[in-house]
């Protein structure tokens, strides 16, 4: 198991002894961090881990020190991280998972420990896990709703649907169900695969067979440019939608031609430039996106759920101050009461009001649509 500390002092990445003690400590702010920097998730968690460059080493004045451990994308690897993150760090603040299955996991140790937990990934949350998570991507029904309008502008009648047999597949595929369905649009085939899957071609030779007039994909990372390939190899031409955890340039590289007139919603800081002076994410999108590029390349949708996740805490974080002080329970409580509180919360893909009952906290400020035009995304029409 990888693991690694961000210094209040360097954010450079060591190493840490297994087994190090740990110190319940008042002096700082520790954030526990699982993330997957391998397996099938690591197109998502190494931008999420490359974006904590540049976030904030203090808080109102108050250090904090970061956790990163690597889970590879595994549920049991990720509970595993956050039992540590409570037991051993004493951690005030819990961050992940990239993906959906090990975010749950995450967020049900959050929870039964009493932590405050923010979620890199969609997934669908019970009431108890409520109380003190709260999600930094988009919820589905939001951006899903712009690929469903999408389809209807454009005479979409039928779909096809290929999604992880996972929780991140069903979240697509019930919203399509949903929202689409009642929109005019009828789902004429479902097919599903895994996500170290290495081949889809009898999931698409169904499709084909099927011929809707548009294609789902509810898939995330390098896997989503799998199906996409497969079906342009196979010889169909209908339009193909994805969903905003394809949103990379390592899409573009996996799927290559394929990629080209894609329809891929996203978050807006995939295209800040284009934003209105006036939108509160234009700011935060260009300072993620200037300092990304300099330092590792194109940018990412995935940078920008840890990168924000860190400007929730600087609003946040001094609202807990007053009350307590870190490593207490007191502190934590206040943390996740401050969620609920601090309003208009400025970030590049997105700005959040969390409530009782929204633990995304987003509206359609978080939302753009992308295409691919000679292998660069461009806004969709």
């Amino acid at each position: 198991m990888k693991k690694a500390i961000l210094s209040a002092a360097a954010l450079g990445l060591s190493l840490m002894l297994p087994g190090a003690p740990a110190s319940a400590q008042t002096n700082e702010i520790t954030i526990g961090i699982t993330i997957s920097t391998t397996g099938p998730g690591a197109a998502l968690g190494i931008p999420e881990r490359n974006a904590l460059s540049f976030v904030p080493k203090e808080i109102a004045g108050v250090p904090l020190k970061v956790i990163v451990l690597d889970d590879g994308g595994d549920p049991t690897t990720a509970t595993t991280n956050a039992r540590r993150f409570v037991t051993q760090d004493k951690a005030d603040i819990i961050l992940g998972s990239s993906t959906t299955p090990p975010t749950i996991a995450v967020s049900n140790v959050a929870n039964e420990a009493g932590i405050p937990h923010l979620a890199l990934a969609p997934f669908p949350l019970k009431p108890e896990q409520m109380k003190w998570t709260v999600v930094m991507p988009q919820p589905i029904p939001i951006v899903g709703k712009a690929l469903y309008d999408h389809m209807k502008k454009h005479g979409v009648k039928t779909v096809g649907f290929i999604g992880y047999s996972d929780s991140y597949g069903d979240l697509w595929l019930n919203d399509f169900k949903k929202q689409g369905v009642p929109m005019g649009m009828r789902l004429v085939d479902e097919e599903r695969f895994a996500r170290p899957d290495t081949s889809v071609t009898g999931q698409v030779l169904k499709l084909v067979a099927a011929n809707p007039d548009a294609i789902l994909v509810g898939a995330s990372g390098t896997a989503a440019g799998l199906p996409q390939t497969e079906l342009r190899n196979r010889g169909y031409k209908g339009l193909i939608y994805q969903t905003h955890g394809a949103a990379s340039m390592d899409f573009i590289r996996i799927a290559g031609k394929a990629a080209e007139g894609v329809i891929m919603v996203s978050g807006p800081v995939m295209d800040p430039e284009d934003q209105p002076d006036s939108a509160l994410t234009k700011k935060p999108g260009m300072a993620l996106v200037k300092a990304y590029e300099a330092k590792y390349g194109p940018r990412s949708q995935f940078a920008g759920h840890s990168y924000d996740a860190f400007l929730v805490l600087q609003r946040v974080v001094p609202d807990a101050l007053k009350v307590a002080k870190p490593g207490t329970p007191e502190f934590r409580d206040a943390i996740r009461k401050a969620f609920l509180t601090e309003r208009e919360i400025a970030a590049s893909q997105g700005v959040y009001n969390f409530t009782e009952k929204d633990r995304y906290g987003l509206d359609d400020r978080s939302r753009i649509l992308l295409t691919v035009k000679n292998g660069k995304y461009v806004l969709a029409k």
